[in-house]
């Protein structure tokens, strides 16, 4: 039984629900603020799992090599996966952007490859190949008409941003206003930097889950280490955010959102189906799966969320849509034949 390609794919089923309820609190509230709040919530909410399953609140039967390897799974998959992620779509926009994190795959095969000795056949890569292709499909396809009126909204200057490694695609906004500004206007080919931070939003994500699967590979006797491992990756991620909200956070935004309950609701929902739920279940698939195969499959996120932006958002479904759609599928389908 694959456990771990149906783990991944249900990890990318949960992160469509996070993007969704982040889009609506990061709008409300801001994503820096979000951000925050979403690492120290989330540390509380597994302390108290942990505590409730094992009758400690912190990680028990880690050794000090498996805790320096997630921590440094979080500062590469939360820290720098996402100050990479930011910058791309400050340059680019978020539809550039997302198709960058199709790549983020590739990254996590190379990693394990290099890490783990993990080696993929021929029909797994032809999966990866044709799957990445049809979520590029569906997500290149945005045109620079009129934005939705439910697209990202401004980052810190009038630009889109997303959200990652929680595996989730989300767009936010950052110390700016609730309302959604248009995209940025690209006249001409991007600047260098715009692929360059692209690029390394991918390279967080991908290598950031194979250094998980390498911390958690040195934990034999820690009890629910997926969420274990989580926590110890959400330590890091607290920090580089803890530091990144004390130098430009808008504490007034947060304090509003703090009181709202349309707010707190959506929040609460992005954090407990993103960091808890969907993290510790993503690196319980890495555990189950091969690297490659598992990020390939939580990377149909991208796919799964159209027909729910459909519904609430009333963002339109094209004919490029579904033949992307049916493309990712059949290469979803190739790793379990």
């Amino acid at each position: 039984m694959p456990y771990g390609e149906i783990l991944s794919i249900i990890v990318a089923v949960t992160w469509t629900i996070t993007a969704l309820c982040a889009e609506v609190a990061s709008r409300r509230m801001g994503q820096l603020q979000m951000n925050f709040l979403r690492m120290a919530a989330s540390l509380v909410i597994l302390a108290l799992i942990l505590w409730v399953a094992t009758g400690s609140p912190l990680p028990q039967g880690m050794g000090v090599s498996a805790i320096l390897w997630l921590l440094a799974s979080g500062v590469v998959g939360y820290v720098f996966g996402d100050y990479c992620l930011f910058s791309s779509y400050e340059l680019a926009g978020s539809r550039f952007g997302q198709l960058f994190m199709t790549l983020a795959p590739v990254f996590s095969a190379l990693a394990a490859w290099v890490l783990l000795g993990e080696t993929l056949t021929a029909q797994a890569l032809l999966g990866i190949v044709v799957t990445l292709s049809g979520i590029a499909i569906v997500v290149r396809k945005r045109k620079k008409k009129k934005v939705p009126e439910s697209s990202p909204t401004a980052a810190d200057g009038g630009t889109s941003t997303l959200t990652a490694d929680s595996g989730a695609s989300t767009p936010t906004a950052v110390n700016g206003s609730t309302s959604t500004p248009s995209l940025p206007k690209r006249r001409g080919p991007l600047p260098p930097k715009a692929y360059l931070f692209g690029i390394g939003a991918a390279m967080g994500q991908g290598f950031g889950i194979v250094l998980s699967k390498v911390g958690m590979g040195l934990c034999e006797t820690t009890p629910l280490l997926p969420m274990a491992a989580t926590m110890v990756r959400g330590v890091a991620g607290l920090i580089g955010f803890g530091i990144a909200y004390y130098l430009k956070g808008n504490r007034a935004r947060m304090h509003e959102g703090l009181h709202d309950r349309t707010t707190m609701t959506a929040a609460a929902g992005a954090i407990i189906t993103g960091p808890v739920i969907g993290v510790s279940l993503s690196l319980l698939a890495v555990q189950l799966a091969p690297a490659g195969i598992a990020s390939t499959l939580m990377a149909l996120t991208p796919v799964f969320i159209l027909w729910p932006t459909r519904w609430l958002f009333h963002q339109p479904i094209t004919a490029r849509d579904l033949f992307g759609t049916l493309v990712a599928v059949l290469g979803v389908a190739l790793f379990f034949l």
